[in-house]
């Protein structure tokens, strides 16, 4: 930060100077804004990011790009990434909203795995949330899909002691 401080006050100096001999109604506001413009571009930091999950990165970019990923393949990536031992809460929630943020019902072996992971966290209100947003997301077949994918992650949902919205009464609300 005292780089950037020191390249405003030498491009103040100069540019005042500068200015002060090109126009005749300069204010210092403006003098100072263009060379905190000027070292901006100079002095540009690098910002660190948090990846999800690189697998998934790299595969949303070859998608991008023109290539085509099998179902197959996009279930495997996301059941790999929630079955990770070491995914903690933000990746849990990331992973969710950007799965959710798909124009696709996730696949049972998909929601099977988050289950599974929001257990290994002790998370059920994640879980809990999750089930609502499938029901959501079925749009105007939810009627058709909710019923399968409760049907097929049943035994999931037995084995980790999970209850469904509708079992505690939340569809009611």
């Amino acid at each position: 930060r005292t780089g950037l401080w020191e390249g405003l006050y030498r491009c103040a100096i100069l540019g005042l100077s500068k200015l002060r001999k090109r126009e005749k109604n300069f204010t210092m506001f403006r003098a100072l804004a263009q060379c905190a413009v000027n070292v901006a571009r100079v002095s540009r930091p690098t910002i660190t990011q948090r990846v999800v999950g690189p697998s998934l990165v790299v595969c949303a970019q070859r998608n991008s790009s023109g290539g085509v990923m099998s179902d197959e393949e996009f279930d495997s990536r996301w059941v790999e990434f929630f079955s990770k031992e070491d995914i903690d809460d933000w990746e849990l929630r990331k992973g969710v909203n950007t799965l959710v943020g798909y124009d696709l019902v996730p696949e049972p072996r998909i929601i099977v795995a988050i289950l599974h992971a929001c257990r290994r966290l002790n998370d059920m209100a994640s879980a809990i949330r999750l089930l609502e947003v499938i029901k959501a997301k079925g749009g105007p077949r939810a009627k058709e899909i909710y019923p399968y994918v409760l049907q097929e992650i049943q035994p999931t949902l037995d084995e980790l002691g999970i209850k469904t919205p509708e079992q505690l009464g939340l569809d009611k609300c």
